[in-house]
């Protein structure tokens, strides 16, 4: 599947509609974005049920700050629309497929079972 641009308008709803969502913060003054660039590129094709997008953070500017970006690139990982994963920095082949191969074969009823335990406690205080 190729990877597809977001928006703010769209972010939202790609990660919740979507089962596994990798999100590729970038912008196009930035090295090691242009150097990552070919590498997600190549491994979304390899995985068809993952939707691979990307973020031009100098475009998309609150977005990028709604996402606490501070760093490009930064990669982001949801299943089920939970936050899993959050990196600044360019993996690399390898290291992205370990990403996606840990992603999918997580329990999501155990993570939402933490994620609800959680969400309890901080009510508490």
């Amino acid at each position: 599947m190729p990877t597809i641009d977001i928006t703010t308008e769209t972010f939202e709803q790609t990660v919740s509609d979507n089962d596994i969502v990798l999100v590729d913060f970038w912008a196009e003054w930035c090295g090691p974005c242009k150097q990552f660039a070919p590498i997600y590129e190549q491994v979304s094709a390899k995985h068809p049920d993952v939707t691979f997008a990307k973020v031009d953070t100098e475009a998309e500017q609150e977005i990028a700050s709604q996402a606490g970006i501070q760093a490009i690139p930064t990669l982001m990982a949801f299943r089920d629309g939970i936050l899993l994963f959050n990196q600044a920095g360019a993996l690399p082949a390898k290291q992205l497929e370990q990403l996606i191969t840990q992603v999918k074969d997580l329990d999501m009823d155990e993570v939402k079972a933490k994620v609800a335990e959680q969400q309890a406690a901080a009510q508490a205080e």
